[in-house]
């Protein structure tokens, strides 16, 4: 029939049933194992997106009144925090397995720049210091060889007298 709308089944597919049936999870296809969290690479950079989203979850519990603002939004920012970590995934880890000190490239790339300008200048200090340590000791010896010249220890004889007999005085 012309102009008429035609009607377009949609069946899943085997696979599919599997999964949203009672099926054993052993039988689940790998892709429909996906994970379907957000993919994220920093958990700070996360944590920080959390905060400032939390700034506006407390500008929302301005309107409430003063007697259910304060547990609202207690409730509320544990709600967003808690879904946010369930639909997270750190370098394809939970939010709970992820560890927290995880540098981004940016730091690592800063951080290896500064270790390298250290062993430049240290490398620099040890050509340049042995010869300015040698030049100090030089003239502390040629010091110390002068204050010892010009040292003449002062003397006075004394006259010793011998006594033959020391029990007699």
């Amino acid at each position: 029939m012309a102009g008429a709308p035609e009607l377009v089944g949609f069946s899943p597919s085997r696979d599919m049933e599997r999964v949203a049936g009672t099926e054993d999870r052993t039988s689940v296809p790998a892709t429909a194992r996906e994970d379907f969290r957000v993919r994220c690479t920093s958990k700070q950079t996360v944590m920080e997106l959390v905060e400032l989203c939390g700034r506006f979850v407390r500008q929302l519990g301005d309107a409430l009144p003063e007697e259910i603002r304060e547990p609202a939004l207690r409730d509320a920012q544990w709600t967003f925090e808690s879904a946010v970590q369930e639909n997270v995934s750190i370098n394809g880890q939970a939010w709970q397995e992820a560890s927290d000190d995880c540098f981004r490239d940016s730091d690592i790339k800063e951080l290896e720049d500064q270790f390298d300008e250290i062993i430049v200048d240290l490398a620099t200090k040890r050509k340049q210091y042995p010869r300015k340590i040698l030049e100090c000791v030089i003239k502390i010896i040629k010091a110390k060889q002068e204050i010892l010249k010009q040292y003449h220890p002062v003397v006075h004889p004394m006259d010793l007298n011998y006594d033959p007999d020391p029990d007699n005085p």
